[in-house]
């Protein structure tokens, strides 16, 4: 099922490979500059475009075109697991490290991509009140409406979601992870916040799926002639995969929250102990003044 099978239609997978080898040469080129960059963001993003070539460039592609069960595995890790490992790769930090600066030809890139994640649009783009409907609305939106059959007719058309499934993953998961630069940033109570929010509506629409009396869907109402499929009991394997990747995901990301937000914490600690030493504990002396002189009004 994951031996590579590439049709003309195959356009993520081909994406996966080019961002693959662009990834790593910006890495060579950082490291050419005497300048690390560590082992596990390259080791993520090796996983994440694997995980994108892996569900669109091999013959799973084919298979998810004829089986619901196939093709939400496919949905679910385009969208939840696909886009984590790529954001904890933090591409923009690397890019912005390695994009040239100046103001000639050669910092356009660069310059684009910063007025880019400062601009109205992506701010917008970043809200939670757009980020978390757009994620829903690829549930509930395109499986109980004739949007997907429609979508599914066409091989163009069947990439654009696939494509769509992964964006929405990145918007969403984006600020949350915020390992980098974001339009816009939230507290880690708020990161943490903002991930649970849409878990009640993601498992309801795997219950729905699983206790559907009816097929959801007309694409994979009549399995392949002979492959001795029951479409229900393939469309209820599908609403439990729903069901069990909302799990894995969630724990994934609060384990990066807990451990970018203790590290945050560490920083700031770090950081007053330097501004203690420089001004010789200052803060600490005024303070102790104003004990003083409140001992002395009390007296």
């Amino acid at each position: 099922m994951f031996l590579p099978h590439l049709e003309a239609s195959s356009a993520l997978a081909v994406l996966s490979l080019v961002a693959l080898v662009v990834y790593l040469a910006a890495v060579m080129r950082l490291r050419r500059t005497g300048v690390s960059w560590p082992w596990w963001r390259t080791l993520s993003w090796l996983a994440g475009t694997a995980s994108l070539f892996a569900v669109t460039g091999t013959w799973l592609n084919g298979y998810s075109m004829v089986l619901f069960s196939v093709h939400m595995t496919q949905h679910m890790i385009l969208s939840l697991i696909t886009p984590l490992l790529l954001l904890i790769a933090a591409p923009v930090t690397l890019a912005l490290r390695t994009l040239p600066r100046g103001r000639g030809a050669a910092g356009v890139p660069r310059a684009l991509l910063l007025n880019g994640l400062h601009s109205r649009l992506a701010r917008f783009l970043a809200h939670p009140l757009f980020s978390i409907p757009l994620f829903l609305a690829s549930l509930y939106g395109v499986y109980f409406t004739p949007l997907f059959d429609a979508l599914m007719s066409s091989p163009a058309a069947h990439q654009l979601m696939l494509a769509h499934f992964v964006v929405t993953g990145i918007l969403f998961f984006g600020p949350i992870v915020a390992q980098d630069p974001w339009p816009r940033t939230l507290s880690h109570p708020g990161r943490m916040l903002e991930l649970f929010l849409p878990v009640p509506f993601h498992a309801f629409f795997g219950v729905a799926i699983m206790m559907a009396g009816s097929p959801v869907v007309d694409t994979f109402a009549q399995p392949p002639a002979g492959w001795d499929i029951d479409p229900l009991r393939d469309q209820g394997e599908a609403g439990g995969i729903v069901w069990a990747f909302g799990e894995l995901p969630t724990v994934l990301v609060l384990a990066v929250v807990f451990f970018s937000w203790a590290s945050s914490d560490e920083r700031r600690g770090r950081a007053l102990d330097r501004a203690a030493d420089r001004t010789g504990d200052a803060e600490l002396a005024e303070y102790n003044a104003r004990l003083r002189a409140l001992a002395y009004l009390n007296r």
